[in-house]
């Protein structure tokens, strides 16, 4: 009789679960400026990636949500090539909702920075996010970054992050 290896269980390794403001990625219908939007993170274990979770506050119309996740180079603020890249599909009653796009790997390198970028080139979605400030720090180690079709190096923001949460097998 064939057995399979016993597989250690998923757990959230990276969470930000803090939602006071929304931030937007798309195509609105008065503008043809395309918003993506991303998020960094520290890797805290050695861990294989098996989905991340994103709050959708709201949902205009229904459409796919595109995911790519990438290794992050800090000090330089770029983003390296998609390591892996995956989609869902989300109608407008998933407007409040933790949505989670599932990801077949990459291995996540303790110390190591990555990071998730989102698009919908075909709808409007609201993504919940965090505003912090100095008296009040986010307890990540990351950012938000802005990207569009005219600006495709992006923008980063320490003072804001996506609510999300990382899934893997540490």
């Amino acid at each position: 009789m064939n057995t399979l290896p016993i597989q250690p269980p998923t757990k959230m390794i990276v969470t930000q679960n803090s939602n006071n403001s929304t931030s937007w990625i798309g195509h609105p219908t008065t503008d043809q400026i395309e918003t993506k939007r991303g998020q960094t993170f520290l890797s805290p274990f050695e861990a294989d990636l098996e989905a991340i979770e994103v709050f959708t506050s709201l949902v205009t119309h229904p459409g796919e949500m595109e995911m790519t996740v990438h290794q992050v180079d800090e000090s330089s603020k770029t983003w390296g090539p998609a390591l892996v890249s995956a989609s869902i599909h989300l109608e407008c009653d998933d407007s409040g909702k933790w949505k989670s796009v599932h990801i077949t790997g990459p291995h996540l390198k303790k110390g190591a920075s990555y990071g998730f970028r989102l698009e919908c080139p075909n709808s409007y979605i609201g993504l919940g996010e965090a505003i912090f400030s100095n008296s009040n720090p986010t307890l990540i180690n990351g950012q938000e970054w802005k990207f569009t079709n005219i600006d495709k190096k992006g923008v980063s923001y320490s003072y804001f992050s996506l609510a999300f949460r990382v899934e893997a097998r540490a």
